[in-house]
């Protein structure tokens, strides 16, 4: 069955999933790749900060999806996939590291021992999963103007014609949102502290 015999514009990526777990048809994780290119590749330069090594790691995810979603029970596949983007990258970091056996960031390559890089992922999980956390904790406004802007790398003007927010309120909601997660991040790293 060909993914375009579906109303795919209409469906909901759990129908699309659903539909895939059925017929195993590939042409429907091409119309996911169409929703979320733009939202994967920019969760990998986030954390590549390479637009060639984003690329293939973007590839690298939807080819995953051929098999994880075969197998997986997914309830919300935006924040799955983020999860799974994020992981990928990680996961790229520890096998460069092991190969290499130095830590390279931001393009810049230094030695390191195997203890010392394997604190370094730790931290770059923490910070990772103290960003969702908080992230999670702020208004909706906030929320969706922050994961625009920093995640899906939009421009302001275009953060104004998705959510129809002016330019004055999505600077706005940026600022805010920006205090609030560095207010937040910083309350989750004294708790963590105070647990040593």
């Amino acid at each position: 069955m060909k993914a375009r015999s579906l109303n795919i514009d209409q469906s909901t990526d759990l129908e699309i999933i659903s539909q895939y777990k059925r017929t195993l048809n590939k042409e429907l994780i091409g119309v996911l790749y169409k929703r979320y290119m733009a939202l994967v590749y920019g969760v990998c330069m986030k954390y590549l900060k390479d637009r060639e090594q984003a690329k293939d790691m973007t590839m690298q995810v939807f080819e995953k999806l051929l098999e994880n979603l075969q197998h997986q029970q997914v309830t919300n596949f935006k924040s799955w996939l983020y999860v799974l983007s994020k992981n990928e990258c990680l996961m790229s970091f520890r096998k460069q590291s092991r190969i290499n056996g130095f830590e390279s960031v931001n393009g810049q390559a230094f030695m390191e021992t195997p203890a010392h890089l394997h604190h370094e992922h730790e931290t770059l999980e923490d910070d990772i999963s103290q960003l969702e956390t908080c992230i999670g904790k702020l208004n909706d406004a906030q929320k969706e103007c922050i994961k625009l802007f920093y995640l899906e790398k939009r421009c302001y003007q275009e953060i104004c014609e998705l959510t129809g927010y002016d330019m004055k309120k999505v600077k706005s909601y940026l600022q805010n949102g920006r205090r609030n997660l560095k207010l937040c991040i910083e309350k989750l790293r004294g708790q963590e502290e105070q647990t040593y």
